[in-house]
């Protein structure tokens, strides 16, 4: 918010956004949520119950028919890693991936969530139909998608294992929205703050607006906005003509 993020999200006129790791909680911040509201969003929060840590949240201009929190999986939903708003064509899903770059343990709860979140996914798209799942996957698809694939090789995050199951996420049924319509490289979604990562563009794109199949000939935009500087992410934006 001090980075003039509202001013990017007035100017941005999307009529949905998903927010990950947002770290706080709606009481914290209720001049901002005004602000918000002025803007003509309606703004639906799943914070984490550890303070500071983790969550999501979505904003939309278009009224939900339905607000789901969480996935029902205790393990997940304690850290807001899910929130879904479902319209009439389609329900777009923010979700924050856990990390795997704090250790094992975290790494073995991550393929753990990767298990699940496929099955999920899978239960969704049968029961609701055409989905997006936006978020921070915390995962780098390909080579391309990396500024160092050669010595980031075994760094969590582009692990053998984590590149898998992205291939076979997507040919379960989901388009990667941005590579499907930018086969460029050096497009990256996330720098690091240390040694100007990000001025040298010396990046990773693990930020995906993924759209079930169904939805593939819908897709008329996708780009990353690394010129929007409010966190060491920057937004992935997907237009879909429904």
């Amino acid at each position: 918010m001090r980075k003039d993020w509202l001013v990017w999200l007035k100017e941005s006129n999307a009529d949905v956004v998903c927010l990950q790791e947002i770290k706080a909680s709606p009481d914290q911040f209720p001049v901002e949520l005004a602000l918000i509201e002025q803007l003509g969003y309606e703004h639906y929060w799943y914070p984490a119950q550890k303070k500071g840590y983790s969550g999501t949240a979505i904003l939309t201009r278009v009224t939900p028919k339905r607000i789901v929190y969480g996935c029902g999986e205790n393990d997940y939903d304690y850290e807001g890693r899910m929130i879904r708003a479902d319209f009439d064509h389609v329900s777009v899903m923010s979700t924050y991936f856990p990390s795997g770059t704090t250790g094992e343990i975290r790494q073995q709860f991550k393929y753990r969530f990767l298990d699940d979140m496929q099955q999920f996914a899978n239960k969704l798209r049968a029961e609701i139909g055409p989905l997006v799942i936006a978020g921070d996957y915390n995962i780098c698809h390909r080579a391309i998608d990396i500024h160092n694939p050669k010595s980031n090789a075994n760094t969590s995050g582009f692990l053998p294992e984590e590149r898998e199951w992205m291939e076979q996420f997507i040919l379960s049924g989901f388009v990667d929205s941005f590579r499907h319509l930018n086969p460029e490289p050096h497009a990256y979604s996330w720098w690091s703050f240390r040694a100007n990562s990000r001025a040298k563009n010396l990046g990773w794109r693990i930020d995906y607006n993924m759209v079930s199949e169904e939805l593939k000939d819908k897709i008329s935009h996708s780009a990353l906005m690394p010129q929007a500087i409010h966190s060491d992410h920057c937004p992935v934006v997907t237009d879909l003509n429904l």
